[in-house]
């Protein structure tokens, strides 16, 4: 090769000395650039921080360890039990064989000092199954007494780096990367990349600007979809029934959709993973190409999640979740308030009044259990122990839901259906399910008993299961290994037929207790400190309905809303002791009230918030447009929602006292001035008129997003009355099978997958009395889809399902717009309501039924509310679509199937968006 080259450069002209010099360059360039995975990437090798930095300093990681583990023991009471000795020595044995030792005292050492922080931090995940995270604080749950298992998360036959996830205060996780990077140094830690692909929206949105598209067209075209792939625009608009009148304008924008789902999944930038943080040796920049994040400057890599496990980083996830910064606030109010210490993490298990709560099904709130599917599921499972909660969490999973787990546990759980096990031998592991499996570690003590290859081997086996051309190979190394341990062929069978089920579906028990802790925790503060639970919930968001859901959820629970107050009000939402008014029956008595938040403000600033509270109080108008310097949008919007009435005069005087401060100031370029009209500390009237009740509304809803002096159905009462609409709390009474008009402001719209593989639209309504939870069947969709999706307030007709004492829903078979019959009931009367409801697409005459029974007893009640609801034969068109979905249905290696429309993720996991009035999960469209 060398002559070969030698004699190309000389035919290019170069004498034989400069040939050699340059090719000798070549050479050495190209020696520079040469990379050896193992050596200069560091591929196979796991690299953890220097031992001394997490306190092995003088003896081994491992003794460490060891010493650490021991002192827990005795610090949790744990010492004088001799299974948990053992369990110590056995993991710690593990952990040894692999040499993981600096990995958990790298994560002990980060919990420590988020703990010492004063933030709140938990473990999630497998992790929980370990006694060792346990006893270095890590994990909170003993998974000794909850039977976890430490080979879900690590064990001899395992050799990946196990994966511990910690749980922080989503508020304050920046601070938690700060505190990380302070530790270790910059050298040695990094933020993982997440590249950022084209979906719809954002495909809509980029090609429509570069086809110089309206800005107001191209958002209104992008707000229209869900979140699905950019390639599946078109055949959304050709099915879906909520973008139908969408679909009649493809025309006017010629290439736009053939070049959005041409952007489909294509890179479209890099962001900052939201957890995942690398750690490791100083040796960190020499082997991953590192880039500073916007804003923050944290350094990121440039690998993404997958790639950096190959490369053996060490990437612990921390994970911001609202529900930890609610509980911290409301914990810091009842202090603050009260002076009482509420530790959390200390709580008496099995609190009457906490399970009371959850049994309720009033649940709204609360971690994990709020969803429409859960307060059903809850309502069904009647949880009365921590055990309870964590079979509830671990049963509403996609794989438990598509396994048909949730149905033999309610009956088995409630008496209905007898306890059965394949074999005797399996009694100890499945009995605390009823028979049933639900959990991983189950399957791994099934296949341990019954073939005796060690808890490690069953757990390579379980997670084989998920693979459908691995589950020839062990049906046959099951059968064969039971047999030689005396089992029968019909228990063989049996019990296969169980771990096939079911292995490749259940859900990890670990993972279930550690989310559990916070379920209980959150349900502990609601049934204990509901005005501090609810200032928590209001001013971190953490739950998938909006805020004026949560306030109207409060004023059920009798606490009393107080309004925004520019002399009382911080930036975030506080309680305060008021005086409940007396009664005949019952004397006056001070309770908790939430105080509503200034942060809550349309567009206003936190520096202008707290601008606002440093100042507090104000004597006067004057002296808050002078101390606290609000701009004037903004202080005519605290005036639009009574934060400045304590300063007298109504709220439209109050808008022009602040327009002529306004000019004043403008004239005196920009010092502050005598307040014209003044009455001293009272600001004088001007003689205009006051805003109505329903000005003031409507301005609630505009500047906080939240009805915060009534709950908005209260005007529609009479209404609703009038066409016998039965309320939430009157639909618990209701008769299964038993149609009903139901109405209420949607709080949510879901699409999730089910195991039919049909696309289901979920709605939840508030109608001030309660939640009324609808679902409408893909026969409905082209009478009610595009309704439901695009309107705020509903009228549904449907029928009434019970599934259990707690669990009531209705199926929806019709949907109108309950502001556009407002508004026909004032220009017709209630005639010309009678017409649009008896005219309703996919229903029955609306003479076919009599009257359900219902809150009101208006003259057209029979004729509006008789129907025999149920959903009318799809036609030809919708059989069509139907047939359609079904050949394009995804078929997962499970066997589950998904509907090409349902949600790819879990609703409620956006990030908040404080101007929504309710909830859309990814797959919907409203």
């Amino acid at each position: 090769m060398r002559e070969a080259a030698e004699r190309i450069v000389e035919a290019a002209g170069y004498r034989r000395e400069a040939a050699l010099r340059l090719l000798e360059q070549t050479q050495a360039a190209a020696a520079e650039c040469l990379i050896d995975p193992e050596d200069d990437l560091g591929i196979g090798t796991v690299h953890f921080p220097e031992p001394h930095l997490v306190g092995a300093d003088r003896r081994s990681a491992q003794r460490v360890l060891a010493s650490r583990a021991a002192a827990g023991m005795v610090l949790r009471g744990y010492a004088g039990r001799r299974a948990y000795w053992e369990r110590m020595h056995e993991e710690l044995d593990i952990i040894a064989h692999h040499g993981f030792a600096s990995y958990f005292l790298t994560v002990a050492q980060v919990v420590d000092d988020v703990r010492k922080m004063g933030i709140r931090v938990a473990a999630r995940g497998s992790g929980a199954g370990s006694l060792v995270n346990h006893l270095l604080g890590i994990a909170h749950a003993d998974p000794v007494e909850h039977r976890l298992l430490m080979e879900r998360f690590l064990s001899r036959e395992r050799v990946v780096l196990p994966d511990i996830d910690i749980d922080v205060e989503s508020a304050r996780r920046l601070e938690v990367y700060r505190a990380i990077i302070g530790r270790f140094g910059a050298e040695r830690v990094a933020t993982v990349a997440m590249p950022e692909t084209y979906r719809v929206r954002h495909a809509i949105r980029d090609v429509g600007a570069a086809l110089s598209l309206d800005p107001a067209e191209i958002d209104r075209l992008a707000k229209s979809f869900p979140h699905i792939r950019a390639r599946d625009a078109r055949a959304a608009l050709q099915e879906l029934p909520e973008l139908k009148a969408l679909a009649t304008e493809k025309e006017r924008y010629g290439p736009l959709w053939e070049l959005v789902e041409a952007l489909d999944a294509l890179p479209r930038g890099v962001a900052m993973h939201p957890c995942g943080v690398l750690l490791s040796d100083a040796s960190l920049l020499s082997r991953t190409p590192v880039m500073p994040t916007s804003g923050e400057g944290f350094p990121m890599a440039q690998f993404d999640k997958d790639d950096v496990e190959d490369l053996g980083l060490l990437k612990l996830d921390v994970l911001g979740v609202r529900m930890q910064s609610a509980m911290a606030h409301a914990v810091a109010e009842v202090k603050r308030a009260s002076g009482a210490e509420v530790d959390l993490d200390a709580l008496p298990p099995g609190d009457p009044a906490t399970y009371g709560l959850i049994r309720s099904a009033e649940t709204l709130g609360c971690f994990q259990i709020e969803s429409p599917g859960q307060r059903d599921l809850v309502g069904r499972l009647q949880p009365a122990t921590f055990h309870d909660l964590v079979v509830d969490i671990s049963l509403f999973r996609p794989g438990p839901v598509a396994a048909d787990m949730v149905r033999p546990f309610i009956e088995a759980r409630h008496g209905r259906a007898p306890v059965r096990y394949p074999h005797p031998d399996l009694e100890g592991p499945l009995k605390e399910t009823y028979g049933v499996v639900v959990f991983h570690e189950q399957i791994i003590h099934i296949v341990d008993i019954m073939t005796g290859c060690g808890r490690g081997e069953a757990d390579r086996v379980r997670r084989g299961l998920s693979d459908p051309e691995s589950q020839g190979r062990i049906r046959f190394w099951f059968a064969q290994h039971a047999a030689a341990r005396g089992y029968d062929t019909e228990t063989i069978q049996r019990t296969w037929e169980i771990i096939e089920a079911f292995g490749s579906y259940g859900f990890c028990k670990a993972h279930a207790v550690a989310f559990a802790v916070p379920t209980y925790q959150s349900a502990w503060l609601k049934a204990h400190h509901p005005a501090a639970f609810y200032a928590g919930l209001l001013t971190h968001d953490p739950g998938m309905y909006p805020k004026r859901l949560l306030l109207a959820d409060a004023r059920r629970r009798g606490v009393p809303i107080l309004p925004l107050d520019v002399n009382k009000s911080g930036v975030a939402h506080r309680i305060e002791l008021v005086s409940e008014s007396s009664s005949s029956s019952r004397p006056s008595r001070e309770v908790w009230g939430l105080r509503l938040a200034l942060f809550d403000v349309h567009n206003i600033s936190e520096a202008e918030a707290r601008r606002i509270e440093d100042g507090q109080p104000y004597s006067s108008l004057l002296d808050f447009w002078e101390r606290a310097r609000p701009s004037r949008p903004l202080a005519q919007r605290l005036a639009q929602v009574g934060a400045l009435d304590a300063f007298g005069a109504n709220r439209r005087d109050l808008q022009l006292h602040l327009t002529e401060l306004h000019r004043g100031a403008r004239g005196k370029g920009g010092g502050g001035g005598q307040l014209p009209l003044s009455g001293g500390r009272r600001t004088a009237s001007a003689g205009l008129p006051d805003l109505s009740a329903e000005e003031r509304l409507s301005a609630e809803l505009g500047v906080l997003s939240m009805d915060a002096s009534r709950n908005l159905m209260d005007d529609h009462r009479t209404f609703l009355d009038e066409l016998g609409v039965v309320s939430a709390r009157r639909l618990r009474e209701a008769r299964h099978g038993e149609t009903v008009l139901v109405a209420g402001a949607k709080a949510a719209t879901q699409t999730p997958p089910i195991r039919s593989g049909r696309r289901v639209i979920f709605t939840t309504l508030d109608d001030g009395t309660g939640l009324v939870d609808l679902a409408f069947f893909d026969d409905s969709h082209d009478a009610c889809a595009h309704t439901v999706f695009h309107s705020w307030l509903l009228l549904v007709r449907g029928v009434v399902q019970r599934r259990g004492p707690r669990s009531v829903s209705v199926v929806g078979a019709a949907a109108w717009n309950l502001a556009e019959l407002a508004e026909l009931r004032r220009e017709q009367g209630l005639e010309g309501v009678a017409a649009r409801l008896a005219g309703a697409p996919g229903t029955g005459s609306a003479a076919d039924g009599g009257p359900p029974p219902g809150d009101g007893q208006g003259a057209a009640r029979g004729r509006l509310a008789g129907s025999d609801g149920l959903p009318a034969p799809a036609g030809s068109a919708a059989q069509d679509r139907m047939d359609h979905h079904r050949s394009r249905t995804i078929r997962m290696p499970t066997g589950y199937e998904m509907h090409p429309w349902a949600d790819l993720r879990p609703a409620g996991q956006e990030p908040s968006q404080t101007r929504k009035l309710w909830h859309q999960s990814p797959g919907s469209a409203g």
